[in-house]
């Protein structure tokens, strides 16, 4: 039992540190490539590097992870990430840095796809939810300290990278401690060229479950790279624009535990389909309200606490409804789907607030939620335990 408590906290530790890392970079890179006079479309695409990363190191996670187990994984892609933030300082290129991003992205899915099928693996079914919920708020906590370390850039450009690079080498030391385990094993899925093979498998089982993750991933970035647009065309202070982006985060983070326990006590598929409900309400009540800072700010705390932990919710659906030896997979899938949200949200958003000027940005989201409820509301109760 302290075996697993012990393990479980260096886990969600290191995630934090994921967290604070990727929370950092988005604003951070924005802000010097902005100040150096790159373009914003040029930004933009600067900051996908991180996500087709993840995409593209997707179908080769699984194997070294059957094979070596745990914890080598999640040392690799800690390594991964400390010495690609070290490099920022050397090199002021665009490309140079999309290729540190990218890399990141790799080191970054490697660790979380690790930590987070370890502790879904050894966490009890009365305690998963709690356990994927405080690993959320973790990674959130993280994400969301990152961006105070911007400011640090007028003291000097290299100075966020050495203190992030210098934080993820202290996570990483304490994995050393930790003792590796493997994943179930399946004699039949240990080939490599099975690999796409156990995704149909893992997608017949739980597909109904990859859908939050995508939800999330596409709300999480039209949210921070659409959002600050679409408000100044309507009117909006720069500084609320901030605060209102901080009224979601602090209500997903506030609301991640609470909703993980209430996942383990009433189950997965009731809180999913009530928070997405919820999520619909709230984004259509922003968009009545867009006008009125202090209307938009209630909103936005709202659906902090009502969706922001979808991507872990959706996760604890997923091992509920997947046989044991297909959790990496699904985990991975997991994965896949919110980075795959990721890259697609911006697009879209910026797509939708470019051509369809008459409607407000916030019904598009809820749009997506609506959609994503109506699903899991009629097809997702099969194969719930």
């Amino acid at each position: 039992m302290k075996k697993n408590r012990f393990r479980f906290w260096i886990l969600v530790s290191i995630v934090a540190v994921s967290g604070f890392s990727q929370g950092m970079l988005l604003p951070l890179i924005a802000v010097i490539f902005e100040s150096s006079g790159v373009s914003s479309f040029l930004n933009g695409l600067n900051a996908t590097g991180l996500y087709i990363g993840i995409l593209l190191a997707s179908p080769f996670m699984e194997q070294p992870l059957r094979k070596f187990g745990y914890k080598p994984l999640i040392i690799t892609g800690g390594l991964l990430v400390l010495v690609s933030l070290a490099l920022f300082p050397l090199w002021h290129s665009f490309w140079f840095w999309f290729l540190l991003r990218l890399l990141i992205g790799i080191g970054d899915h490697a660790l979380n796809f690790g930590a987070q099928t370890w502790i879904t693996a050894f966490s009890p079914e009365q305690k998963r939810g709690r356990n994927i919920a405080i690993y959320g708020l973790f990674f959130g906590i993280g994400f969301a300290v990152g961006p105070l370390m911007v400011p640090l850039v007028n003291i000097s450009e290299s100075l966020p990278f050495i203190l992030a690079s210098g934080l993820s080498l202290i996570g990483w030391l304490f994995l050393f401690a930790l003792r590796n385990e493997l994943p179930e094993q399946d004699l039949r899925m240990s080939s490599f060229k099975n690999t796409f093979k156990r995704f149909a498998q893992a997608w017949k089982y739980a597909w109904v479950a990859f859908l939050p993750p995508f939800a999330y991933g596409f709300l999480e970035t039209s949210l921070n790279g659409n959002f600050p647009v679409y408000a100044l065309r309507i009117g909006i202070e720069v500084e609320n624009v901030s605060a209102l982006l901080f009224a979601f985060a602090i209500g997903a983070i506030i609301f991640q535990l609470p909703l993980g326990m209430l996942s383990d006590k009433f189950g997965r598929r009731k809180v999913l389909t009530a928070v997405l409900l919820l999520g619909f309400i709230c984004f259509s009540a922003a968009g009545l309200l867009e006008q009125s800072f202090y209307g938009l700010f209630t909103c936005l705390f709202l659906v902090g606490m009502f969706v922001g932990s979808m991507f872990s919710l959706g996760i604890t659906y997923m091992t509920d409804l997947i046989p044991t030896e297909l959790l990496p997979t699904g985990n991975l899938l997991c994965g896949v789907f919110f980075s795959f949200g990721s890259l697609v949200g911006p697009s879209v958003g910026g797509l939708f607030i470019q051509f369809v000027t008459s409607v407000s940005f916030f019904y598009l989201i809820s749009a997506l939620f609506f959609i994503i409820f109506v699903i899991i509301a009629g097809k997702g109760k099969w194969k719930q335990r």
